[in-house]
């Protein structure tokens, strides 16, 4: 790994305090971090060096996975530096030039500039466009930049997003983050049947029923109103986070993996999306609010109720839909996806359910049978499980078993970890190509604007439960149901 400046912009926010700091520690603690690195955190109000890595320090003891060591830790913070920063002044980004080359000086690190941009969407595009002026962005080693979601708000916006972004960066320098993609279990799906040959026949689409994806959330909209009201559940988690899982779980990658292998069946899995209609979006898409209810045995408001929110809001907190990749690998199989917030449990898994063959067949009583299931818990826990069938020898009942492993190990890195890993060593795997975007928000735009148009009914659920009755009958109207 060569020698490099990290600039952070947004340092003094929450996602720097609970993300950012202790995956870099962590990184630390493990080696991963090259010999000598420069941290620039910049933030609007001034902060001498010295409270700025008292605050570093603070959030490692918050939010670290592992405790924070007492050996090393000093050489850690004084990696930092802070800034005082304002993204719209020009004399800043000329101030914070100087500040950048007298650390590579003092420090001997060559030109090698990675940017996170843990910043409002709005400021991208003149920091951007400043980086590149003030010629912090022109150097002689490689550059880097790191984008967090949202990218764009619909797909106009993430078009134009793009073409500020390459004005200063060209596609394979521009790192868009996704931290589905760095959680352990996601990044074992490009693999799991190349590294598990049994899973292949297992996995066969002939022998799947239907795949469901869920990301389930408990909390309500907390102190994110601003942002929420206006983003709702399918720009916050749809069009990244789930598109995202849908295409990791229809990887079939033979041979050896690599980078570029990743991205290019990405994108081939989106482009064979079938288009949802906004005329029939009502057919395949289910959009729900929370009511007020009791989450893990304490009362709730509804989301009406949420300090920030509009009382006539008609924001959505719930969303689910089925959808078809018309490919010779999954075609005809559907996959339902979902998420919502203030639902009976937290949990992100992909679950395969396999056709019943007895259904069809007099060769075994049936009582107490149900579907095999292969499935992926991906957080807050990982397993991997498969749901048989044992028949009771006492009855004629079949009952149900689980052979289950799981991986739950606190040494385990942490999504952040392995996203900042890869950043730095210029890996681009498991960050989102400009095509894989772009083509997300084509297929979610006719959902958008059917949303737009009061097109498709919003169906209140109360906190706590799974999701509206109208999600459920859209599975079955296939006879099946959820996992």
């Amino acid at each position: 790994m060569q020698d490099m400046t990290l600039v952070l912009f947004g340092a003094t926010g929450d996602l720097a305090q609970r993300k950012l700091f202790p995956a870099l520690y962590n990184l630390f603690l493990d080696g991963k971090m090259p010999d000598s690195i420069s941290i620039v955190g910049l933030g609007r109000y001034y902060c001498s060096n010295e409270t700025f890595q008292s605050k570093v320090e603070k959030a490692l003891r918050l939010y670290s996975r592992r405790a924070v060591q007492t050996s090393g830790l000093q050489d850690f913070l004084t990696k930092f530096r802070y800034f005082s920063f304002n993204a719209t002044d020009r004399g800043s980004y000329l101030n914070l030039f100087e500040l950048i080359k007298n650390r590579e000086n003092e420090l001997g690190i060559p030109e090698n500039r990675l940017f996170y941009l843990s910043v409002a969407p709005r400021l991208v595009d003149v920091i951007t466009s400043n980086l590149y002026a003030s010629g912090i962005s022109q150097t002689q080693g490689w550059k880097r930049i790191i984008v967090e979601k949202p990218f764009g708000s619909d797909l106009k916006s993430a078009q134009q997003l793009n073409d500020t972004l390459s004005k200063a960066f060209c596609e394979k320098e521009i790192y868009r983050i996704d931290h589905y993609l760095g959680k352990p279990m996601v990044q074992n799906l490009e693999t799991l049947v190349l590294a598990n040959p049994v899973l292949e026949s297992l996995l066969d689409h002939k022998q799947i029923a239907n795949v469901q994806i869920t990301a389930s959330e408990t909390v309500g909209v907390e102190t994110r109103a601003d942002y929420y009201d206006q983003a709702g559940a399918i720009r916050d988690m749809v069009q990244n986070h789930l598109l995202q899982l849908v295409m990791m779980t229809a990887l079939h990658l033979p041979g050896e993996v690599t980078p570029k292998d990743n991205g290019v069946k990405k994108i081939d899995i989106i482009e064979s999306f079938r288009p949802i209609l906004k005329e029939e979006v009502y057919v395949d898409v289910v959009r729900g609010q929370y009511e007020s209810g009791v989450v893990l045995d304490m009362p709730v408001a509804g989301y009406k109720e949420e300090p920030g929110v509009n009382t006539s809001s008609m924001n959505d907190t719930f969303f689910a839909a089925r959808l078809y990749i018309d490919n010779t690998s999954w075609s005809g199989v559907p996959f339902y996806i979902r998420t919502g917030k203030r639902m009976e449990k937290k949990s992100s898994r992909i679950v395969f359910e396999f056709k019943d063959k007895l259904k069809e067949s007099d060769a075994l009583p049936t009582d107490g049978m149900s579907p095999n299931l292969f499935m992926l818990e991906i957080s807050p826990n990982e397993s991997v499980s498969l749901k048989l069938n044992m028949k009771d020898p006492s009855s004629n009942r079949f009952d149900p078993v689980y052979i289950n492993f799981s991986n739950n190990s606190e040494d385990h890195p942490e999504a952040y970890e392995l996203l900042l890993f890869d950043a730095m060593l210029g890996n681009t795997a498991f960050f989102a190509h400009w095509k894989e975007v772009e083509l997300s928000w084509k297929w979610i735009q006719p959902i958008l604007e059917a949303f737009q148009e009061d097109m498709l009914p919003l169906h209140p659920y109360p906190a706590g439960s799974s999701g509206p009755e109208a999600a459920n009958q859209l599975l079955l109207s296939n006879q099946f149901s959820w996992w």
